[in-house]
């Protein structure tokens, strides 16, 4: 009793000394000769930056390889800059000239982005009543198959006719082109529940919508930002056509004009431009699906 007494009084006196479970362990390794060096532990903010690196590193240097050939290749062959331009000379002519460019690319660039958002809110919902129903499934998939197979380039002229010359068919034919792909996908992850917790939540009598926003929701998620990794590039594909079909500014008229008119190096940092777009609007849907899907398995993988 009087060894359980001191050792009580031991423990009040730490206590009230603020002393933690850390400080004797601490003291306990520093009396058998064993040290503790905090740096010896890497931050999460410096493992953090080396996962950013390693995972930039090499597409940058494969760009980088890219340019280089491209620029040797030009040199020692010595190609007329109206086949193609060495990638210098088109860099030169972009920043050159930028403010001459960010109005064309800004133009596309809201197409682009407006045209994603109306085909995956279009998409999501014909995806959410197509996937609680085959019958409706059978009827309206079929058109949406017609739909994609549909030439673009053929339906950029009508919707032209029918909406004019300004912004709105370009973001409908970004819309089109977005719209199957994400149709297909949300079906997919939707209808991928697994059965034992359907049925678990279907004897706890959970409505549809309670199924839908705890179950069918997070499921479709990893389908749903796969397909919007995909669906971001196309629309700006989709609003390059439209431009194509009949348009004043954007960066698919300034091609169209520029290779009407010989400009090579117009037409490649025009491209340059598109390309750098359709880069960074997928990398920050990846931005976001990491955030969003923090919690899933294929995103935990990967440390």
């Amino acid at each position: 009793m009087v060894v359980a007494g001191k050792q009580n009084t031991s423990r009040l006196n730490a206590k009230g000394a603020g002393v933690t479970m850390m400080d004797i362990k601490l003291n306990a390794n520093r009396e058998s000769g064993i040290t503790f060096d905090p740096s010896s532990v890497p931050s999460k903010k410096f493992s953090k930056t080396r996962r950013a690196l390693s995972s930039s590193a090499p597409p940058t240097v494969a760009f980088i390889g890219f340019f280089l050939v491209w620029e040797a290749l030009v040199r020692l062959i010595g190609l007329n800059a109206l086949t193609l331009p060495a990638p210098s000379s088109v860099l030169a002519e972009l920043f050159g000239h930028l403010s001459f460019y960010l109005p064309h690319a800004w133009t596309t660039l809201y197409e682009a982005i407006g045209g994603f958002l109306l085909g995956s809110v279009l998409a999501l919902t014909g995806g959410i009543i197509m996937a609680h129903s085959r019958l409706i499934e059978r009827s309206l998939l079929p058109l949406a198959v017609l739909a994609n197979v549909t030439p673009i380039s053929a339906i950029a002229p009508l919707l032209m006719i029918w909406f004019g010359f300004g912004a709105l068919p370009k973001v409908l034919i970004a819309a089109i082109v977005t719209f199957f792909p994400m149709l297909v996908n949300s079906i997919t992850g939707f209808r991928s529940v697994d059965a034992n917790n359907y049925e678990y939540m279907k004897s706890l009598h959970a409505s549809k919508m309670e199924i839908f926003l705890k179950l069918r929701l997070p499921n479709s998620l990893p389908y749903l930002f796969s397909a919007a990794r995909t669906c971001v590039s196309l629309s700006v594909m989709g609003a390059v056509v439209g431009e194509w079909s009949g348009s004043t500014e954007g960066l698919g008229n300034l091609v169209m004009l520029s290779s009407n008119n010989m400009q090579m190096n117009q037409v490649f940092a025009s491209i340059l431009l598109l390309a750098l777009m359709g880069i960074i609007l997928t990398n920050l849907v990846r931005l976001v699906e990491r955030r969003v899907l923090s919690w899933h398995s294929s995103e935990q993988s990967k440390g």
